[in-house]
C-alpha cells in the first residue's frame, strides 16, 4: 500500500480526505521537488516529462508560448532553448502529437500512439473536418505525401500546389488540410519548426531509428500504458480524469481501467467530496504538508482538465481569451498561483516587451485568501518569471485588493 496516506476504510475500498487528494496531484506533478541550484540541463528536463507525461503546445503568445510555461514552474529559470532542442533538435528526445490536444511528448513513447494514428487512417477519433477532408481528397493527399519525401523538411506553405487560405477552419489551405490529415495518421511528423511554423518530414527522417524500429505495441496494451502514465502523472484520479489526460475513449478506458484494476496497477479509492470512485496511481505517495508555489500555465496539466481543477481545489477557472473584453470578468490570459496546497490566487500577465515589463494586468486573491498575506511570495514569482523571459520589471496594473496589495511590496 502506498506510504504516507492516512486513509479511513470502509468495507470495499480506501478513502481519501480531500487535502490528502490535493497533496498527491502536486507531488505527482513534480510541483513540490526542489528547482535546481545550477541551469537545468537535459536530465532536468526529462526529469519533468517523466512527472507529467506530456506537455501541451498552444500558440498564444501574449506572455510566452505556453508550452515553455510547465517546465518553468517546475524548474525555475532555465533556457528555452533545452525545450526546443529536446522537442525539435538533432538530439531530440521529443516529438508532436496529438496527445492532450496537440503535445510535446517522449520519442519512447511514439509506439503507443500507432494504434491512433491506424484509425486516423480510417477516419476514426478525428476531428470532422479532418476525416471529411481525408474522405474527399484522397489522390490530393498521396501526391502532397510524395512531395514531402521528395523535399521534406517543408511547411505547408511551401507545397508546390498549396492552394490558397479559405474561410473557415482556420483559413487553411488545402495544402495544410492535407498536411493535416498525414500529421494526424503518422505518415509524417514535425521535424523542426520555423519560429512556430511546423516543418514537416517523414517519421523515419525526423525520429530516431530505435523508436522507428520498436515493435507496435497492441492497441489494449498501448491504452493500459498511457493510463499508467496518466495514473503516475495524476496521483489520484477518476475514469473521466484518466480519459481525458490522453483523450481516449469512453468504452476504450472503462475496459482498460477494469483491467488495471484487476491486475493491481491501479488501486480503487473514495475522496470525500468526489461522486465517482478515485484510483492511486502506481507509487502514489503524498506527503503530511507540501511547500511550493508555481504560476501555472493554463494549459499546464494540474489545472486542464477544468472540472477536476474545480472539484479538487475548488477553483473554478475559464480562459477568457475569445471573451468580450468587457465581459471578461479576470483577463485576458490568467495564469492560476499554486500556493502551497491550494490556488491561491490568479494574475493576468502579458509581456511588454518593448518596455521590458511583465505587466500585471489584474490579479485577484481567492476567497478566502487575504491578500497583504499572499502579495510577497506572489510578487517573488512574478520576479523570478521576470527575470526568465528577460524582463526588468514587473508593473502592477488593475485595482483588485491583491494588485494594490502588490504595489505595496513592488
Amino acid at each position: 500500500m502506498p506510504v504516507g496516506l492516512q486513509r479511513e476504510r470502509s468495507v470495499t475500498t480506501q478513502t481519501l480526505s480531500a487535502a490528502e487528494a490535493r497533496r498527491l496531484a502536486i507531488t505527482a506533478q513534480g510541483l513540490t521537488r526542489p528547482k535546481p541550484r545550477t541551469t537545468p540541463g537535459r536530465a532536468h528536463l526529462k526529469r519533468v516529462l517523466d512527472h507529467v507525461g506530456l506537455i501541451q503546445i498552444d500558440s498564444v503568445n501574449v506572455l510566452t508560448r505556453s508550452h515553455y510555461l510547465p517546465v518553468f514552474a517546475r524548474l525555475g529559470d532555465y533556457p528555452q532553448t533545452l525545450l526546443e532542442d529536446a522537442a525539435w533538435g538533432p538530439r531530440r528526445t521529443l516529438f508532436e502529437y496529438w496527445g492532450h490536444e496537440a503535445s510535446l511528448i517522449p520519442v519512447e513513447m511514439q509506439p503507443l500512439f500507432r494504434w491512433r494514428m491506424e484509425e486516423a487512417r480510417r477516419g476514426e477519433g478525428v476531428w470532422s473536418g479532418v476525416r471529411k477532408y481525408g474522405e474527399e481528397n484522397q489522390p490530393f493527399i498521396r501526391e502532397v505525401l510524395k512531395e514531402v519525401e521528395r523535399r521534406g523538411p517543408i511547411s505547408s506553405g511551401e507545397l508546390e500546389n498549396a492552394g490558397k487560405a479559405k474561410g473557415g477552419w482556420w483559413g487553411w489551405s488545402d495544402g495544410k488540410r492535407a498536411m493535416e490529415w498525414l500529421f494526424w495518421a503518422g505518415l509524417i511528423t514535425t521535424k523542426t519548426r520555423r519560429g512556430f511554423e511546423r516543418l514537416y518530414d517523414l517519421p523515419e527522417r525526423a525520429l530516431p531509428r530505435a523508436v522507428i524500429e520498436a515493435p507496435r505495441p497492441g492497441k489494449d496494451e498501448a491504452q493500459r500504458e498511457l493510463i499508467r502514465v496518466a495514473a503516475r502523472a495524476m496521483g489520484v484520479a477518476t475514469e473521466q480524469d484518466l480519459r481525458d489526460y490522453f483523450r481516449m475513449g469512453v468504452a476504450d478506458t472503462r475496459e482498460r481501467v477494469a483491467e488495471l484494476v484487476e491486475t493491481g496497477d491501479l488501486e480503487p479509492v473514495a475522496v470525500k467530496g468526489w461522486r465517482n470512485p478515485g484510483y492511486l496511481g502506481p507509487d502514489a505517495r503524498a506527503p503530511s504538508r507540501v511547500r511550493t508555489s508555481a504560476l501555472l500555465s493554463p494549459f499546464d496539466s494540474l489545472v486542464w482538465r477544468r472540472e477536476r481543477t474545480e472539484r479538487m481545489f475548488g477553483f473554478r477557472y475559464r480562459l477568457e481569451i475569445y471573451t468580450p473584453a468587457e465581459k471578461r470578468v479576470f483577463g485576458y490570459y490568467v495564469l492560476p498561483w499554486l500556493l502551497n496546497d491550494r490556488i491561491a490566487a490568479r494574475v493576468d500577465l502579458k509581456s511588454d516587451r518593448a518596455t521590458g515589463r511583465l505587466l500585471v494586468k489584474a490579479a485577484h486573491a481567492e476567497e478566502g485568501e487575504r491578500a497583504a498575506e499572499i502579495a510577497g511570495p506572489l510578487l517573488a514569482d512574478l520576479r523570478a518569471m521576470a527575470g526568465w523571459l528577460g524582463l526588468g520589471e514587473v508593473a502592477v496594473e488593475g485595482g483588485a485588493p491583491l494588485a494594490g496589495a502588490l504595489r505595496d511590496q513592488a
